[in-house]
């Protein structure tokens, strides 16, 4: 019997009840469908493509249509499976002005397919996660380290460090509820602001690098399973180090081609 479908409204329960939202990041059908099968309850079709997929040093340089692109692949790999697809808002598509933030969710949702939009910022983007709330367009909320405002943070540095940054990322995390979002990820925070955070919304919080106490824990697919060995930062726990073993196999894959092992007999027709 297939699981029931996650929602919304079904993470929101999740938080009620007291169970911890798993998710994680999905680019193509083949992961989505890994991930859908192995169960967790969200897969986020995130602008870090561009770092990952694209090899860009940030997530600014994606765009649109390349979010679109990536979203549908994943939802068509998910199928009627259970987890929940949400889909980033790039770079410049969403902030110039209302009109075009709730264009570019319509398009995201209608073209990419996906069920619910993640944008990043706090009051600054409100007005905008109203009107698209409004329009029945659901949103995840992005507070802490927002990878597309990188320069203007100095790099990739803990955010929330002082009093008042505390304070201000725990009213952004309010007024995001207040305007309609429906759940909320929180990175590179230190984890006392975590919890205030999560203790003040009703709306489930989803962490990286936020601690133990959010409603919910996310990674990026890569480098959970140490794709980028080189990759360590103090969030991250690897699970598995398939970065070695692709290597591995692809050496050898080349050593049996040019010593004429591959194809054996039994590899031919």
């Amino acid at each position: 019997m297939r699981s029931k479908k996650i929602t919304t409204t079904g993470l929101r329960a999740m938080k009620e009840r007291g169970e911890q939202i798993t998710m994680l990041t999905a680019y193509d059908a083949t992961f989505a469908r890994l991930l859908d099968r192995s169960g967790i309850d969200i897969l986020l079709v995130g602008d870090s493509l561009g770092m990952v997929i694209q090899g860009h040093d940030s997530t600014i340089p994606v765009t649109l249509d390349e979010m679109i692109y990536h979203c549908r692949a994943v939802v068509r790999g998910r199928g009627d499976g259970r987890s929940h697809v949400v889909g980033d808002l790039p770079f410049m598509s969403y902030q110039i002005n209302g009109d075009e933030a709730l264009r570019n969710a319509g398009r995201l949702i209608k073209e990419g397919a996906v069920e619910s939009v993640k944008l990043e910022g706090g009051a600054r983007v409100a007005e905008s996660v109203s009107r698209m709330v409004a329009a029945g367009i659901p949103v995840m909320g992005h507070l802490g380290l927002t990878p597309q405002s990188v320069h203007q943070l100095g790099g990739w540095k803990v955010q929330g460090k002082s009093d008042e940054d505390a304070d201000r990322i725990v009213d952004d995390a309010i007024c995001l509820e207040q305007a309609g979002a429906y759940a909320l990820v929180l990175e590179t925070v230190p984890a006392h602001v975590a919890r205030r955070v999560t203790e003040a919304l009703s709306i489930p919080t989803i962490g990286i690098g936020a601690g133990p106490e959010c409603d919910g824990q996310v990674l990026v697919i890569y480098d959970l399973l140490g794709l980028s060995p080189e990759f360590n930062p103090k969030f991250l726990k690897k699970y598995a180090s398939l970065g070695m073993d692709v290597m591995r196999a692809c050496k050898a894959f080349s050593a049996e081609v040019k010593e004429g092992a591959f194809p054996a007999a039994e590899n031919c027709y």
